[in-house]
């Protein structure tokens, strides 16, 4: 027998598979990528996690079907923030239901815990995603196995229910025993790795939207940086260490122009929109200065896609939060 798993990279994922693979089942592990992880590629780690529990691992690619099909129009709305939790998973089950006869596999395991989190793990919840999702009985939750109805690879005898957990609700003491008992070396901490549930993240994303389409290419432009709303519309995105501005330094992204005001000042490197008027220049521009050590009083230039703006930061610290988008400015 075959399983593909849905595998989040966190530790219940890999319990759920760590179950499976001592029954003797061969296990894929499958991370579907929407884009909403963090700034960093974690397919490596996640490859190692995934191997820790018996199984092989691929990622897919599922950005551009995300958003044109759920992110903006979830038939069970949102949590508290800009996260289609049950639509997502859905659709997860959907893309690896896809993937079944490709990979010759005769089923889906994933980690969820039955009450773990409060808008896409109750029961009520589960059911809705195996619905949204197309349910044929294909879908097994080790975790919680034995409180939720058998499904055919129980009934079938493909798998021991027996062998399988009762896990409910957020306490995690198990799932931390279990990761000793399996000898698990590296795991992620219990926290929500989806940038959708991010109070800050959020009210970029809905910012960004408010004024354009959101396109993949602008997924990593939200995901890092302090983010402004300017004056007469423009976008300003201004990193807040060396290592935010190497990565806005690398991100292609043909709707905005870079911001560059020189390595000797200690700079934030920055992207405006491309079509920001002169005056958003400007007041990008003194942003910018006011990031840095320089004397506000001075003149200084700043390079905005080959235009230099001679401009001064006196008292724009102060200005500059009527502009802020979220709270990390």
């Amino acid at each position: 027998m075959k399983a593909l798993a849905l595998f989040s990279g966190g530790l219940d994922s890999m319990l759920a598979m760590k179950l499976i693979t001592n029954q003797g089942i061969h296990v894929k592990a499958i991370n579907i990528n929407i884009g909403f992880g963090g700034t960093k590629d974690m397919s490596a780690v996640f490859r190692e996690r995934a191997h820790e529990a018996g199984a092989d691992f691929e990622m897919i690619d599922a950005r551009e079907e995300y958003l044109q099909k759920v992110l903006f129009s979830p038939k069970y709305g949102y949590g508290k923030r800009f996260n289609p939790c049950i639509d997502c998973h859905a659709f997860m089950m959907k893309k690896a239901k896809e993937l079944l006869q490709k990979e010759s596999a005769d089923f889906i395991i994933t980690g969820e815990v039955l009450g773990q989190r409060p808008m896409s793990q109750n029961s009520k919840a589960l059911k809705n995603v195996l619905e949204l999702g197309d349910d044929d009985s294909l879908v097994l939750r080790p975790m919680s196995a034995k409180l939720l109805a058998p499904t055919k690879p129980e009934i079938n005898g493909w798998v021991d229910r027996e062998k399988l957990l009762d896990i409910k609700g957020r306490d995690r003491k198990r799932q931390i025993a279990l990761a000793h008992e399996f000898g698990f070396k590296e795991y992620a901490s219990p926290s929500g790795g989806c940038l959708l549930t991010d109070i800050n993240f959020s009210a970029k994303l809905r910012d960004f939207i408010k004024y354009q389409p959101l396109h993949v290419k602008d997924i990593a432009l939200l995901k890092i940086g302090r983010h402004f709303r300017l004056e007469h519309g423009a976008k300003l995105v201004l990193g807040r260490n060396e290592r935010e501005n190497e990565i806005l330094q690398k991100i292609d992204n043909s709707g905005f122009d870079d911001i560059f005001l020189g390595e000797e000042l200690s700079a934030p490197f920055g992207k405006i929109s491309k079509n920001a008027s002169q005056n958003d220049k400007i007041l990008a521009s003194k942003i910018a200065l006011s990031y840095t050590k320089i004397d506000k009083n001075k003149v200084h230039g700043v390079l905005i896609s080959g235009e230099t703006y001679e401009v001064c930061a006196e008292n724009i610290k102060d200005i500059s939060k009527q502009y802020a988008v979220g709270a990390d400015c």
